[in-house]
C-alpha cells in the first residue's frame, strides 16, 4: 500500500510532462483515499485496498521530490526495497532481499529484458518519462511467468493529454556533488481520438566525491533517452504504438586512476536499448481482449583496452507477446485468462566471452479470478509455464547444451475489513524461476564485477512458497500499515567464492544452489496531529539463510526511515503549496552475511540526514514553475552500503549533495 509519509506534498509535479495536478489539500496523508488507487491486479485493474498481496504505489510527485541519480534509486527508499549499486549511474532493484532475474521490471506494458543477470547491468529506463510506479511484493509468477519470484516493478507512462489540447513540460536538475546536469522536454496531444506524445532527455555527471576517498576516478556517466507514441482511441477500444531508445555510457571504477571529468575513460561501457511496443485493447462482449506485442534489443559493450574496439559485446534480441481476455460478471465475479511469453536470441560480438550465445523460448497459460463474498474479497489463480534454453558451442570454453524447464504456480488471497478502522490481508503464493544462462554456462572474467565466474549446468528451477499477512489501521490522526512474510525457496541459486584465484589474481566465483528460508516485516506509521504537521516512520527487515545454516548473500540490512514535514502554505498568491521536510535514513549493522571464503563481510551501521523544501510559483494567477531544493547526506557521513558493489574494493558512496529541480509547464 502507498506509504504517504514518504511523500512530499503534491504541490510538486512529476518530471514527466503533464502529470495531473492534485488538490492542494492534505491528500498525501489520507489513507482512505489512497485505498482507492487503481493498480495492476490478478484480473486487471484493482483498487489497492482489495489487493491481498503487498503493493506500493509511488506517485509522480514523489519521484520529483527525491534525491537520486536514476529511476531505481528513486524508489529504493520504499520499505521492502533496496538497490545493488555500481556508483551513481547503475542500480539494480531488490525486493525483500531478492534481486537479479527474480525481479521482473515492466515498462510500456512488457517486461524489460536487458541482460539483468549481470551484477553491473542496470535498468534501461528514462526516469523522466515515468509517471508512477507500482511495486508488487512477493511471488507474481501467476501474472508474469518465470523470474517474478520476488515481485514486479511496473513503470507507468505519463497520462494522455486532455481531448483537444496540446501540452507538455520542461524539467531541469542540478546536483552539487557530482555536477549532475539533466534536462527533459516532453510534449503530448489529443485531437479527434488521435493521441501522441514525444520526449527527449539528457543527463550527465562527473566523478562523485566523498570524505573518505575524495573524488572517485572514472565514476562519471552520460545518459540519453528518447521516446515517441502515437495511438487511436475509439468506441471499439484503443491501439497504441510506442518506440523508445536509451543510451548509457558509464565509467567502470577500479579504485585507481585520476579521471574526474564528465567523459569516462578506459574502462567504460556503452549500453543501448531499443524498444517497440504495440498495445491494443478491443472491447468484446462483456469484457475486453488485450494484445501486447513487443520487440526490444539490448546491446552492452565493455571497452577495456581500446576505446574503439569492445572486449565484451553482448547483443540480446527479445520478442514479447501477451494475449488475455478480462471480463466482469454478475455477482461480483472478475475473470482473466490468456497466454504470454517471449523469444530470445543472445549473441557474442566481441573477442572476449563470459557466457555462450543462446536461444530461449517460453510460454505460459493462466487463469485468474476474484469474487466479492460478503465482507471478503477473494482472489487467486493457476498458471503453467514451460521454457526451452539452448546454448551454442564457442571455442574450447563452451560446449553446446540444451535444457527444458517447466513449472506450475498459483496463488490465493483474501481481504476483509475488521470494523471501521482495520483491514486484514492474507495471501499465499507459489513462484517459479528457471536458471538463466549466466548461472548455467558462464566461464570467464567479468571485468565489471572483479571476479571470474563459473556456471553450473546441473542447476534446477527455483520454486518458492510464500505466505503474507497484513493488517492496516486508519483513523483521522493515525495510520499504521504492517506486512509480515515467510518464504521457502527450493534450489535457490547464488554465487560464492571458491577460494581459488586466476593467474591474474582474480577471485573465482561458482554458482551453487540450496534451500533458502526468508522472513521479514515492513511496518509504517503516520501521525498527523494537526493539519500542517506530519510525522512518519517506517521499519523494514529481511532475514535469509540456507537450511544448512549459512546466511544468504546480498541481503539488505534492517532499515528505519523517519520524516517530519511542515506545510507552510497552500494557496498563497506568489508561493503556493510550500513545505519543508527533515528526514533520517538509518541503516542498521548487517552482521548476517554470507562469509564463506570471505564472499561477504559485515557492514557497519550508518545514518543519513536529509532535508527538502518546495513550492509552486504563481504569477498573475498562472503557475509558472515548480521548484524543489533538497540536501542528502547533510552530515557528509562516510559509508558503504552492504549492497554496494564497490564494497570489495573499499570505495565509499556519495558524500554531501545539494539538489535543485525545476519544472516548467507548457500549454
Amino acid at each position: 500500500m502507498k506509504k504517504t509519509f514518504f511523500s512530499v506534498p503534491l504541490l510538486c509535479l512529476c518530471i514527466a510532462a503533464g502529470a495531473q495536478e492534485p488538490d492542494s489539500t492534505d491528500v498525501f496523508f489520507r489513507h482512505l483515499e489512497l485505498g482507492e488507487v487503481v493498480v495492476t491486479g490478478l484480473v486487471g485493474d484493482t483498487r489497492v485496498k482489495e489487493m491481498s498481496s503487498p503493493v506500493t504505489v509511488v506517485q509522480a510527485a514523489d519521484l520529483m521530490a527525491r534525491a537520486s541519480t536514476n529511476i531505481i534509486s528513486s524508489i529504493a527508499r520504499e520499505p521492502g526495497l533496496g538497490e545493488i549499486t555500481t556508483g551513481g549511474g547503475i542500480s539494480k532493484p531488490v525486493i525483500r532481499g531478492l534481486s537479479y532475474n527474480r525481479v521482473v521490471v515492466v515498462s510500456n506494458g512488457i517486461r524489460q529484458e536487458g541482460q539483468q543477470w549481470g551484477d553491473e547491468h542496470g535498468i534501461e529506463i528514462d526516469g523522466a518519462g515515468v509517471h508512477s510506479v507500482e511495486i508488487l511484493k512477493g511471488p507474481a509468477s501467476l501474472m508474469y511467468g518465470s523470474d517474478a519470484l520476488a515481485g514486479v516493478i511496473i513503470f507507468r507512462p505519463e497520462p494522455q493529454a486532455m481531448p483537444g489540447t496540446v501540452s507538455g513540460s520542461f524539467s531541469g536538475e542540478y546536483q552539487s556533488n557530482n555536477g549532475l546536469l539533466a534536462y527533459s522536454l516532453g510534449l503530448r496531444g489529443n485531437h479527434g481520438g488521435w493521441v501522441w506524445n514525444a520526449r527527449f532527455s539528457d543527463k550527465y555527471a562527473h566523478a562523485y566525491r566523498n570524505k573518505a576517498d575524495g573524488s572517485v576516478s572514472n565514476s562519471g556517466f552520460r545518459e540519453r533517452a528518447a521516446q515517441a507514441m502515437v495511438g487511436k482511441n475509439a468506441s471499439w477500444g484503443y491501439a497504441r504504438l510506442t518506440a523508445s531508445y536509451f543510451h548509457l555510457t558509464p565509467g567502470m571504477v577500479e579504485g585507481e586512476g585520476n579521471n574526474y571529468g564528465y567523459t569516462p575513460v578506459l574502462p567504460f561501457q556503452h549500453v543501448q536499448h531499443y524498444k517497440v511496443v504495440s498495445d491494443n485493447t478491443v472491447n468484446l462482449g462483456p469484457g475486453s481482449l488485450k494484445i501486447l506485442l513487443g520487440w526490444q534489443q539490448n546491446r552492452r559493450r565493455e571497452f577495456e583496452e581500446s576505446s574503439s574496439e569492445a572486449g565484451l559485446d553482448f547483443r540480446l534480441n527479445t520478442l514479447n507477446y501477451d494475449v488475455k481476455y478480462q471480463v466482469s460478471l454478475d455477482e461480483g465475479w472478475k475473470l482473466s485468462s490468456g497466454i504470454g511469453g517471449m523469444l530470445q536470441q543472445s549473441e557474442n560480438l566481441g573477442d572476449e566471452y563470459l557466457i555462450p550465445a543462446y536461444r530461449l523460448a517460453d510460454a505460459g497459460v493462466f487463469v485468474t479470478a476474484s469474487k466479492s463474498l460478503g465482507a471478503w474479497t477473494l482472489s487467486g489463480g493457476l498458471r503453467g509455464d514451460i521454457r526451452w534454453l539452448s546454448s551454442e558451442a564457442l571455442e574450447e570454453r563452451f560446449t553446446a547444451f540444451r535444457r527444458r524447464f517447466s513449472g506450475i504456480t498459483g496463488s490465493i488471497g483474501a481481504v476483509r475489513p475488521l470494523g471501521e478502522h482495520f483491514t486484514l490481508k492474507l495471501n499465499a503464493a507459489r513462484g517459479f524461476r528457471a536458471p538463466n544462462l549466466s548461472e548455467l554456462g558462464s566461464n570467464g572474467e567479468h571485468e565489471g564485477t572483479f571476479r571470474y565466474e563459473l556456471g553450473n549446468r546441473d542447476l534446477k528451477p527455483e520454486y518458492s512458497l510464500q505466505g503474507d499477512v497484513g493488517l492496516d489501521f486508519t483513523s483521522k490522526y493515525v495510520s499504521v500499515t504492517s506486512a509480515f512474510f515467510m518464504s521457502r525457496i527450493s534450489n535457490y541459486i547464488f554465487a560464492g567464492r571458491t577460494g581459488e584465484y586466476t593467474e591474474e589474481e582474480i577471485p573465482v566465483y561458482a554458482f551453487r544452489s540450496g534451500t533458502a528460508h526468508l522472513k521479514g516485516a515492513e511496518i509504517f506509521l503516520d501521525i498527523h496531529p494537526v493539519h500542517s504537521l506530519h510525522l512518519g516512520t517506517a521499519f523494514s527487515c529481511v532475514y535469509a539463510h540456507e537450511s544448512a545454516g549459512d546466511n544468504l548473500p546480498l541481503i539488505p540490512a534492517p532499515r528505519l526511515f523517519s520524516e517530519i514535514k511542515y506545510e507552510i502554505t497552500h494557496d498563497g498568491r506568489l508561493f503556493s503549496n510550500a513545505y519543508v521536510t527533515l528526514n533520517l535514513d538509518w541503516n542498521l549493522r548487517q552482521d548476517r552475511f554470507y562469509g564463506k571464503d570471505q564472499t561477504e563481510t559485515a557492514t557497519p551501521a550508518y545514518a543519513l540526514l536529509g532535508a527538502s523544501a518546495g513550492t509552486e510559483i504563481f504569477i498573475r494567477g498562472r503557475k509558472w514553475a515548480s521548484l524543489v531544493l533538497m540536501g542528502s547526506n547533510l552530515t557528509d557521513a562516510s559509508y558503504i552500503p552492504h549492497l554496494s558493489r564497490f564494497k570489495n574494493i573499499g570505495i565509499h558512496n556519495m558524500g554531501r549533495n545539494i539538489i535543485l529541480k525545476i519544472l516548467v509547464p507548457i500549454g
